[in-house]
């Protein structure tokens, strides 16, 4: 499970739910979209020709990704919807949750969130990566940024979009 964010009229997380046989595909369809000299795709900085196309490709691909959201903003709003997540990845058996690095204090929060909940029980790794070194990251960043936007972004990526509230 592979998870960003966004703080767009309220705090929503997305999880990308990737099986480990589908991991190197998922990455390479991610890679395969960047253009020359990127390190990363970033929604946030992309041409909305560009996002639809992505967008395309991420719903042709059938990935599945569980949207979470709160109307409120900010560490505690995060805290609660992150506790969800691991109810939600517990449910679905999932054996790894791999977070969006932010900065130092803000990773420490979340470590502390999950080391209050049951997923180091329920065998659940946890870590903070950069998401220029993972690109299923990218997935749940173009989610989050689609589901945040609403409109016709949030119809375009429905398809792949599993909602969960807390």
């Amino acid at each position: 499970m592979f998870v960003d964010e966004t703080e767009r009229g309220g705090h929503l997380l997305a999880a990308t739910l990737v099986a480990p046989a589908a991991l190197h595909s998922t990455r390479s369809l991610m890679r395969g979209l960047l253009l020359p000299g990127e390190r990363r795709v970033h929604f946030k900085s992309e041409k909305d020709s560009r996002r639809k196309y992505i967008v395309s490709r991420i719903v042709e691909r059938g990935l599945e990704v569980i949207v979470l959201s709160s109307s409120e903003k900010g560490d505690r709003a995060r805290a609660v919807l992150l506790e969800r997540l691991v109810v939600e990845a517990i449910e679905r058996g999932v054996s790894r949750l791999v977070l969006d690095s932010r900065d130092h204090a803000s990773n420490g929060r979340d470590r502390g969130v999950l080391a209050r909940t049951k997923a180091r029980d329920a065998g659940i790794v946890y870590e903070h990566i950069q998401s220029s070194a993972e690109p299923a990251l990218w997935v749940s960043d173009a989610v989050a940024w689609c589901s945040g936007a609403g409109g016709d972004w949030r119809r375009r990526i429905g398809p792949v979009v599993t909602r969960i509230e807390p």
